[in-house]
């Protein structure tokens, strides 16, 4: 078991003080970069003022960080709603749905991922399949898998599965739909294009609202655009992010228009360590940095370049069945053959230690457990992008 106990930027030491490069604690929550110095002075001079105000009385911290994020959103997404978690902000966000529409019904992707909380765990449908964890209301909807999917890249084919659940699944209306952009814990799945622009139409004619599970694919990641949903030429209703957010610090958010938060006036509902002034001046400094060393712009640019170095590999080695994903959110698919899609389950595992020991860590997932999960700080360079390719040339040539 490695035991790291030092981090700088996008590299971890362990208690020998050797040097390992993060290809995947990005997504775990560090945006910026491990012990980001603006982030750190942010936590350290907000603590010796203040940590906590009680859920009584304003801070000027939670105001102007609450500010700010509804800055970076489109359209009336102007109320924010501080958690500790994704967990936490993707529950606040479903039962604000329910609350808002009068409505039990929600519906989730089979391959999704949103939380672990009942009722977070009830609209991850990958649990459901493997574990058996049900939750009473929850439709879960074929997953638009360009890969694996039935219907390949036609998006409207697999959205017209959400139609029929509501239609022969439920009284006809909805509280509301909750997606990823891009499936993280499901093995960066980009969803088919087109899917989402016809489910929210449906979804909408059903009277239920949209939920944009941010989360993972937030905060610039993608390169091409601060959010995920973006991508997609949607404006959900209700958005939920946590993880890079506080860059590993524990916080989360809601953030809705002011018709839909209102419903939470009629509702006692508190977080007692939700938007703390130390997390909420921990979120803030990520912005800044986002903005200050243009992470947006180099997510894209080396994100493109590290896609197109694993597309290359992929051509070499036949166990690469797929590469995905955008910005600096790539999935890596190992498969024993190409043509049947056999998981490669026992190499993934393989390849990932070897890896390791070459100083290189990154992350798995999927259903089958056979995705590598690339996701590293977004300080990540093109050298940093050539050692994990070369990396896993390097192991793959040796299996």
């Amino acid at each position: 078991m490695l035991n790291l106990v030092d981090g700088k930027m996008q590299y971890l030491f362990d208690e020998n003080g050797r040097r390992y490069l993060d290809a995947f604690g990005g997504i775990a929550t560090v945006c910026c970069g491990h012990c980001h110095p603006d982030v750190v002075d942010a936590i350290v001079n907000q603590t010796k003022r203040l940590q906590h105000s009680t859920v009584l009385y304003l801070n000027h911290a939670i105001a102007d960080f609450a500010e700010a994020l509804a800055s970076k959103l489109p359209g009336n997404l102007k109320v924010v709603f501080f958690t500790n978690s994704g967990t936490e902000a993707n529950e606040l966000a479903m039962m604000i749905a329910r609350l808002y529409t009068g409505c039990h019904d929600m519906v989730s992707l089979r391959n999704a991922y949103h939380g672990n909380a009942a009722g977070t765990m009830g609209a991850t449908a990958q649990r459901i399949w493997k574990f058996n964890i049900v939750q009473s209301g929850v439709h879960h909807a074929m997953n638009p898998d360009p890969y694996r999917g039935m219907f390949g890249s036609d998006g409207e084919k697999y959205a017209k599965d959400v139609h029929d659940l509501i239609e022969f699944g439920t009284s006809g209306n909805v509280a509301g739909f909750i997606s990823e952009a891009i499936q993280g814990v499901g093995g960066i799945v980009e969803l088919a294009p087109g899917y989402l622009p016809a489910v929210y139409k449906t979804i909408k004619n059903a009277g239920g609202l949209c939920i944009a599970d941010e989360v993972q694919a937030g905060f610039a990641r993608t390169g091409s655009h601060f959010w995920g949903f973006e991508g997609h030429g949607v404006v959900p209703d209700i958005v939920t992010m946590a993880k890079g957010i506080g860059n590993g610090i524990p916080l989360g958010a809601v953030v809705t228009t002011p018709e839909i938060g209102e419903v939470l006036t009629r509702r006692s509902y508190f977080n007692t360590f939700g938007g703390n002034p130390v997390c909420t001046a921990a979120g803030h400094a990520v912005l800044r940095v986002i903005e200050k060393e243009k992470l947006q712009d180099n997510a894209f640019k080396v994100g493109s370049y590290l896609k197109q170095r694993l597309v290359e590999l992929k051509d070499k080695h036949d166990i690469i069945g797929d590469v995905r994903g955008k910005g600096l959110m790539l999935g890596v698919e190992l498969v024993t053959d190409r043509k049947l899609k056999t998981p490669a389950k026992a190499e993934i595992l393989h390849v990932m230690d070897q890896m390791k020991e070459l100083g290189v860590l990154i992350g798995k997932g999927g259903f089958y457990g056979n995705v590598f999960r690339i996701t590293p700080p977004l300080c990540f360079t093109k050298e940093d992008a050539d050692f994990l390719v070369d990396a896993m040339d390097y192991t793959m040539s040796k299996m």
